[in-house]
C-alpha cells in the first residue's frame, strides 16, 4: 500500500514537472516573439522602406497629412498636423534646408508612433534594413495572399528544426564515446526537443483559443 502510495505521487510530481515544464517552454517562446516584435532591432515601422515613412512620402506629394494621422494618437495628431503643413510649405525651398525638414518630420512622425506602441525610438533606419519576412508580410496585404509568406516560413521552420534534428541524430552516435560526447549529446537533444514542443505548444493554445472563441 505504501509502495503505492509512493509510485503514485513519483507519477503526479513527473506529471505535474511535465506541464509545468510545457507551459513554461509556451511562455518563453511567446515571450521571446513579443520581445523580437517590440524590440528595436526587429522594428520596421522605423526604417525608410516602412510604412509609416512610405506613407509620410505619400502625404507629401499630395498634401494630405490624413494619410499618416493614422500611425499616431489624437493627442499627437495636432503636433504631427502642424509639422506637416511647415514641411509641406518649405518643398520648395533651398533642398538641403528642405531635406533637413522633411527627416526631422519623418523622424518626430516615426519617434510619436513608436510611443504609441510602448517602444523606444532609435533614429530612422536606411532603406533595406527590413528583414525578408517582414517584407513578405506587408506583401501579403498589398496582393491580398498571404501563401508566399506561408510558405517561406513554413520552410525556415522546417530548416530550423532539421538542422537540429540533424546535430542530435549524429550526436546520437557517439554519445556514449565519452562523457564529454554525452554531454554534447544531451544539450543537442534538449535543444531539439524543446523548440519542437515550444512550437507545438504555441500552436495547440493558437487552437484551443480559436475553439474557444467559436464556441
Amino acid at each position: 500500500m505504501e509502495t503505492t502510495s509512493k509510485n503514485s505521487m513519483a507519477a503526479n510530481h513527473h506529471l505535474t514537472l511535465r506541464n509545468t515544464f510545457r507551459t513554461t517552454a509556451s511562455i518563453l517562446l511567446i515571450l521571446m516573439l513579443t520581445a523580437f516584435i517590440g524590440s528595436p532591432a526587429f522594428a520596421h515601422c522605423d526604417s525608410y522602406d516602412g510604412p509609416v515613412v512610405k506613407d509620410a512620402m505619400k502625404a507629401l506629394k499630395t498634401n494630405n497629412v490624413s494619410l499618416v494621422l493614422k500611425w499616431v494618437n489624437e493627442n499627437q495628431s495636432q503636433e504631427i498636423t502642424a509639422l506637416f503643413n511647415k514641411t509641406y510649405s518649405s518643398r520648395n525651398d533651398n533642398k538641403e534646408i528642405y531635406t533637413i525638414i522633411e527627416k526631422h518630420f519623418l523622424e518626430t512622425l516615426v519617434r510619436l508612433h513608436r510611443e504609441t506602441e510602448g517602444a523606444p525610438y532609435t533614429g530612422l533606419k536606411p532603406a533595406g534594413t527590413t528583414k525578408e519576412i517582414i517584407k513578405l508580410t506587408d506583401n501579403t496585404i498589398t496582393t491580398g495572399s498571404a501563401n508566399e509568406m506561408i510558405s517561406k516560413l513554413n520552410n525556415h521552420i522546417e530548416k530550423v528544426i532539421k538542422e537540429k534534428y540533424q546535430k542530435v541524430s549524429e550526436l546520437n552516435k557517439v554519445k556514449d564515446i565519452s562523457v564529454e560526447k554525452g554531454r554534447e549529446y544531451v544539450k543537442a537533444y534538449i535543444d531539439y526537443t524543446h523548440t519542437v514542443e515550444a512550437i507545438h505548444n504555441i500552436l495547440e493554445l493558437s487552437n484551443d483559443g480559436h475553439s474557444a472563441h467559436q464556441h
